[in-house]
């Protein structure tokens, strides 16, 4: 990297309103307090009088309100997909997947130590008792599709999975919370209550009829209206090749440079996993780009794809898009396959007159190089820098070098993707640097 000598005059650039994350989060905590202090509130009235009893119903409504959000958070709805970003969802799906499941056991551990109480019995007898109960049995059963399917979400356990495997299992929710239903609106919170057992039921109508509309009919009806299929497939690196996908009204999807969609490709081998992979190169009204690195069977495959294949693209998803952009000079970094959005944006990012657009391109060998004709000819198209980064040393990435090579990098937006080990190490080098947190872009899938 070449020494920058340029003056740092901040000048900012509007950026389009979006959904702010803290409101979302602000928004599920009154829900979160709001559906805490009803059991709360009829314990007080003397209609319970047990402390254990109280816990089971505390614990049970939080975590019947838990899955709710969480069905809301993986329902790929447009507002918190483009506004919150898919990254963002993911990390707190698993946060809250992981209090859900606390409070499920501690919901069923209290429950049983109130019976006890009530009952006089042997924890054993009380157990056989209660589970005699009207919908506790499918309501157990799924408790333990939840127990198995948190197990196998635990980041040790996904490891030693197959992404198809892992994906199957979690699907197990669906059912879980489908068994656990009954039991809900039979529950002592919500029995003898009809508006409060109605206005549960339709919450959860409306959340289920969410999943339904954007998972499974608006890809249907995107594919049919877009007609997807393989036009292309092209090796840009060893173990990298390029997928062209072309189609019919894709200005309808409103796609953006940064963007991913989840590619489901109608073969024998691939039909039944999406693969959630970036453009890698700006959308235009006939083509979508992707590239795919080989890390797996199923990305592996993807080379020998036929053209004329047809395609199920569900999205655009993500939130790190031009839109996030808020200052006049940019910076983007990129590492490993993680140059695929960054070269989109790298082509399509507006550039004022005077502005400084660059790309920091860091690679383990030249051979690893993707894109390096494109990104050059982009570069003395639009008068914007590359600048390559070779081999495993990241002294170049480090707070030292940006401020050297980038002496006005706090005044800049900065955009990033790459393997989880480099983005934390460069994240850290950003932050060091004295760049504001609200001008780094970036999606994070490392739960």
């Amino acid at each position: 990297m070449t020494t920058v000598q340029r003056p740092a005059v901040p000048q900012q650039v509007p950026a389009r309103r979006r959904l702010d994350p803290m409101t979302v989060l602000t928004a599920i905590g009154l829900g979160a307090l709001v559906v805490a202090s009803w059991p709360v509130a009829v314990a007080a009235s003397g209609a319970e009088g047990s402390w254990a009893a109280t816990l089971a119903h505390v614990s049970g409504m939080l975590a019947g309100y838990g899955v709710l959000v969480l069905l809301v958070l993986m329902a790929r709805t447009p507002v918190l997909e483009r506004g919150v970003g898919a990254d963002v969802l993911a990390r707190w799906h698993a946060r809250i997947g992981r209090s859900v499941l606390f409070l499920v056991l501690v919901h069923a551990a209290a429950a049983l130590g109130a019976w006890v109480e009530v009952t006089g019995l042997d924890p054993i007898e009380a157990a056989w008792q209660v589970l005699g109960m009207p919908w506790l049995p499918a309501a157990t059963v799924g408790t333990v599709l939840m127990v198995t399917a948190g197990v196998m979400s635990a980041r040790a356990a996904r490891r030693r999975l197959r992404h198809e495997t892992w994906h199957s299992v979690h699907l197990l929710m669906y059912l879980a919370v489908a068994l656990s239903f009954a039991h809900m609106l039979a529950g002592p919170d919500l029995a003898g209550r009809p508006l409060l057992q109605v206005t549960w039921a339709l919450a959860y109508t409306h959340v289920f009829a969410l999943v339904l509309r954007y998972r499974v009919i608006a890809p249907l009806q995107q594919a049919v209206r877009h007609r997807l299929r393989v036009s292309a497939v092209h090796e840009e690196a060893p173990g990298v090749v390029s997928i062209v996908v072309t189609g019919d009204h894709l200005h309808e999807l409103a796609a953006e440079s940064g963007q991913f969609f989840r590619w489901r490709f109608l073969t024998p081998d691939h039909w039944s996993t999406a693969h959630p992979f970036s453009l890698s190169a700006a959308p235009t009204p006939t083509t979508l780009r992707l590239t795919v690195k080989a890390l797996g069977d199923g990305s592996r495959d993807l080379k020998t794809l036929p053209v004329g294949t047809w395609v199920i693209a569900e999205g655009p998803y993500g939130a790190v898009t031009p839109a996030r952009r808020t200052r006049r000079d940019v910076l983007l970094v990129a590492g490993g396959v993680g140059i695929t959005p960054m070269r989109a944006l790298f082509e399509s990012l507006p550039v004022a007159p005077g502005a400084d657009l660059l790309l920091v391109y860091r690679a383990r060998t030249e051979e690893e190089l993707v894109f390096r004709t494109e990104l050059d000819e982009i570069a003395r198209a639009r008068g914007a820098r590359v600048a390559y980064v070779i081999g495993s040393d990241r002294a170049a990435l480090s707070r030292t070098a940006l401020l050297h090579n980038v002496p006005d990098l706090a005044e800049r937006d900065v955009y990033m993707c790459g393997p989880p080990g480099l983005m934390t190490a460069v994240r850290r080098s950003l932050h060091g640097a004295g760049l504001p947190p609200e001008q780094l872009h970036e999606e994070r899938f490392d739960l």
